[in-house]
């Protein structure tokens, strides 16, 4: 495809709209312009034939030799009467040469009805006659050169190439308008694209007028939006990571200088490496998280490993995993037969981060239930407990803690899997507790998976194990 910038396309299309008008006149101009004025020759010849029958003009006025009528524009009547002896003629003065007159007897005695139309080329212009007939014997004949048709198309021709030079010089004014109209909203946008190519995304973009260019710059501030959204989100991000990463940073350093100075934190080395090693171990989890967190957010370009398995195959693992954390709090689980359509792998990393989350709040019991209607399938991790003071709304959002919570990414990490799934996430206060709800619709449509997903799905075990 050949690349042309926007005025080169402006001139462009101005030039092939002028070159189809003038191929289009020059093709329909002769066929309809040229028929009209053949139309109209032989309405003259007939009008001035039906005077002369008529007897409003005498008959057989004086009129112009055969030669002499082609220079005017004027009809030519004579009759000629067919009898034994030959043909006769009324004037022969009138009569045209030999071969247009043989070609007019023979046409007169084929023809059928009392009027006829013909047309006839002699000396390199065109002749039309109608042949009336009289008498079985005499007939009469009206002819007309072609010369006013022939003037006339050329006069009109003359008069439309003036026009159409006149049209293609007044195409430069609103060619050059148009321009100066197309370029000035694309000027804007390339102004905050620049903008925007150099990490400068604050300046909104807001035109008003043409409705192609405010949709153009609506979607163009939706773009800006949510770049301004993604940037504040990883700065964020990265403010919350330093700061969850510097505590037990802080902490491994500190007892690490101590003990080579030779000077114990703790009662003894032992204890003193113990809190090393949990603080490793937390600084871990929490490298562990965000990595997975980001990889889930980058896991909207492909599709999830979408199959359906029984509940209770999940969830039983679960329960037998979390069971020995809290000797005083009862798992149990409900709806194991319950058939899930979802990735289970990342459904297993969901329940995993409710059940954790509702250990820290539970008081004696928590359940882990599924459930489903005709559309949909609910996963459910009740606690019984307090209710929850913080805001509710927020509570799914990254690095937002409740009161006992530890690093902010686990309910994050949930949400995020339920919206791969299409579903939804949502917590609420109950009478005696709180409870978890996770929506899944029942059909998900997987893509076809890529090979590139088998290592993802590889690196997600081995992540899981690290947990």
């Amino acid at each position: 495809m050949i690349k042309i910038n926007l005025t080169r396309r402006i001139w462009l299309a101005f030039v092939s709209l002028i070159v189809l008008v003038v191929l289009s006149i020059t093709i329909v101009y002769p066929l309809s312009i040229r028929g009209t004025l053949t139309e109209e020759t032989y309405r003259l010849i007939e009008n001035d034939l039906r005077q002369l029958l008529s007897g409003e003009n005498d008959y057989f006025p004086f009129q112009p030799g055969f030669y002499q009528a082609r220079e005017q524009r004027s009809t030519v009547s004579y009759s000629f009467r067919l009898s034994e002896a030959g043909v006769s003629y009324n004037d022969p003065r009138l009569v045209p040469p030999y071969e247009v007159n043989d070609e007019v007897v023979r046409n007169a005695l084929e023809q059928k009805g009392q009027h006829g139309r013909y047309e006839t080329t002699f000396d390199e212009q065109t002749l039309f006659y109608v042949i009336t007939k009289i008498s079985d014997s005499q007939f009469l004949v009206t002819y007309m050169w072609d010369t006013y048709r022939d003037e006339m198309v050329n006069r009109l021709w003359e008069r439309l190439l003036y026009l159409l030079l006149l049209a293609s010089a007044l195409s430069l004014f609103p060619a050059i308008w148009l321009k100066h109209y197309l370029r000035q909203p694309l000027a804007v946008l390339e102004n905050h694209l620049e903008q925007i190519a150099n990490r400068n995304w604050q300046e909104p973009l807001r035109w008003e007028g043409d409705k192609d260019f405010e949709r153009l710059s609506y979607q163009f501030e939706r773009m800006r939006q949510n770049l301004n959204s993604y940037d504040r989100a990883q700065k964020t991000f990265i403010q919350h990571a330093s700061h969850e990463l510097k505590t037990p940073i802080m902490v491994i350093k500190s007892y690490s200088q101590s003990v080579k100075d030779g000077i114990l934190p703790k009662e003894n080395l032992e204890q003193t490496m113990d809190v090393i090693t949990e603080e490793a171990n937390r600084m871990e989890r929490r490298v562990i998280d965000m990595l997975y967190y980001t990889k889930l957010d980058q896991m909207k370009k492909d599709q999830l490993n979408v199959g359906p398995f029984p509940f209770g195959k999940l969830a039983y693992q679960i329960e037998e995993r979390f069971r020995y954390q809290r000797d005083d709090v009862t798992i149990s689980v409900e709806g194991a037969e319950v058939v899930v359509e979802a990735d289970i792998e990342q459904c297993e990393v969901l329940l995993e981060n409710l059940v954790e989350n509702g250990l820290r709040y539970a008081e004696h019991r928590l359940c882990i239930r599924a459930e489903q209607d005709e559309r949909n399938c609910y996963l459910i991790v009740e606690n019984e407990g307090e209710p929850i003071d913080a805001d509710l709304t927020k509570l799914f959002n990254p690095f937002y803690k409740g009161n006992k919570g530890k690093f902010g990414l686990g309910l994050a990490i949930v949400k995020q899997i339920a919206e791969l799934h299409r579903g939804s996430a949502r917590v609420e206060n109950i009478d005696d507790g709180v409870r978890f709800t996770i929506t899944l619709p029942k059909t998900v449509k997987p893509k076809p998976i890529e090979p590139k997903r088998k290592e993802r799905r590889k690196e997600a075990k081995a992540d899981k194990k690290e947990r």
